[in-house]
């Protein structure tokens, strides 16, 4: 089981609700991905008016928890006064904390994202903030009241897959006790399964399952790889060597000339 926050799931995958053909493909791909928690923007929610409401209810109808996000927020202000509505909207104090500070990448504003989190979490607010891979940032991030990370492996929607492997080994292995998900940038299956694969707790996704020919059977596959690379990682990976090893030994072996 994975705890957030105090509340425990048995699903490592979590689903964005965005960009989907229709309401009835998300509603199979949240069904299919055994996803037990999705993120909603607050700004579709405002929105799309009558249809903006009529998409909320059809997201409680699915069973799940819910993690509002501040989708499109660029000022700590912003951020925060986004945060606030969606609490009273969503009636939950989880807040996805997404403060972006360049247009092109998509990267957080890491100063803002900092300021605006300590503000959320000294008002009651469970923060999971959208960050890089950056350990000082992580640290502030941890010091300012938040209990998960949030790292992404590439920019939102890229499909680039983990870029800085080296530099999310680095994250896991100086915070090992704290929930890390990574959120931005997988692409594919084998991209969730190697971030897994690493150590790290759960998967955020939307694009690569919204944006996919079968969204439904693509979030299956998502779901399988990130089983299959959290078992991997607990089973103990062999890691690379710079020699080959015989899996059949030599010692004690008849030879024949």
């Amino acid at each position: 089981m994975l705890s957030l926050y105090g509340t425990d799931v048995s699903s490592r995958l979590l689903l964005g609700t965005a960009r989907y053909p229709s309401p009835a493909v998300l509603a199979e791909a949240v069904r299919t991905s055994q996803t037990e928690i999705v993120t909603v923007s607050l700004r579709r929610e405002m929105a799309g008016g009558k249809a903006g409401g009529a998409f909320f209810e059809m997201i409680r109808g699915f069973g799940v928890q819910v993690l509002p996000n501040t989708a499109g927020c660029h000022s700590v202000s912003e951020a925060v006064l986004t945060a606030k509505m969606a609490r009273e909207v969503f009636a939950t104090d989880w807040i996805k904390l997404e403060v972006i500070g360049h247009h092109d990448t998509l990267q957080p504003d890491v100063f803002a994202l900092v300021e605006a989190a300590r503000i959320l979490a000294s008002e009651g607010f469970r923060v999971f903030p959208y960050t890089t891979d950056d350990l000082i940032v992580a640290e502030r991030l941890l010091d300012a009241g938040c209990a998960v990370l949030m790292p992404w492996c590439a920019p939102i929607g890229s499909a680039m897959g983990p870029v800085n492997m080296a530099a999310l080994r680095s994250m896991r292995a100086n915070f090992p006790d704290v929930p890390l998900i990574v959120d931005a940038g997988i692409g594919r299956p084998s991209h969730a399964a190697a971030v897994m694969e690493l150590g790290f707790d759960a998967v955020l996704l939307n694009t690569a399952v919204a944006s996919a020919l079968d969204p439904a059977a693509m979030a299956g596959a998502f779901a399988s790889a990130i089983e299959a690379g959290r078992d991997a990682c607990l089973a103990g990976i062999l890691q690379p060597r710079d020699m080959a090893v015989p899996s059949t030994p030599i010692i004690g072996k008849a030879v024949f000339q």
